[in-house]
């Protein structure tokens, strides 16, 4: 087994879902609307849970794909692509004034619902804010793989692939968890406590922020990958 510590990789999964979990358009508002439609806690925990499944599979296509390029990309190349697709994708959706999928209704139950959310989480490039994260942490796990089987000169084909798969997997439940903790954690407050109401009093625009996030989290990310190459 790999070791798993608190290295800031982690944190970032961590943090990135709790902030994921926040944003409405991920989907706890529309958990919130089932609730009060089957009237229900039950229905509002149902809906996260498919909305969960969703942002997970976007999430993980993201993920898989970066994890296969690692094999043959070098890191610091990785860190310079991902830093511009995300500045890019953000200055996109400020183009497109955050432009939001709309062939769904508010009444979408089972797989529609987790074709939604996978839809939202795709739209919204949440996939590529975990990028520098999981090409951090799948060299560290490829690296730990390596040191556990004595090749640390050398890794052979099975172990990387077995590291890479270790580390992807645990970067998608990671950040999921974090992101169902939270949206879970909202949408029953608003649910049973303080209504929808308060959102027309105490609305933040979470478009703004989220492509805020987006923008810097990409030009950290180059800065730090256009540094790695020149070192």
């Amino acid at each position: 087994m790999f070791g798993f510590d608190l290295s800031w990789s982690w944190v970032s999964l961590v943090l990135l879902g709790g902030f994921h979990g926040l944003n409405p358009a991920m989907g706890w508002l529309f958990a919130v609307a089932h609730g009060i439609q089957e009237r229900r806690d039950r229905a509002v925990i149902n809906a996260l849970g498919n909305i969960a499944v969703g942002h997970a599979l976007a999430i993980a296509v993201v993920v898989m794909v970066v994890a296969a390029l690692g094999m043959v990309v070098p890191q610091d190349v990785m860190m310079v692509a991902a830093g511009a697709s995300m500045v890019g994708f953000a200055a996109y959706k400020v183009a497109t004034r955050f432009r939001h999928p709309t062939r769904f209704g508010m009444r979408i139950r089972g797989r529609e619902l987790v074709a939604w959310s996978f839809a939202m989480a795709t739209a919204h490039g949440a996939g590529l804010m975990l990028v520098p994260a999981v090409i951090q942490l799948r060299g560290d796990e490829v690296q730990s793989a390596a040191a556990h089987s004595g090749h640390q000169h050398h890794i052979e084909g099975t172990t990387e692939s077995g590291a890479s798969l270790l580390a992807t997997s645990l970067a998608v439940g990671v950040h999921t968890a974090a992101m169902f903790a939270v949206a879970g954690m909202l949408a029953m407050i608003v649910y049973r406590k303080v209504g929808v109401d308060i959102l027309r009093r105490a609305w933040i625009n979470m478009d703004l922020l989220w492509v805020g996030v987006l923008s810097l989290t990409g030009l950290f990310t180059l800065a730090y990958g256009i540094m790695s190459k020149l070192s």
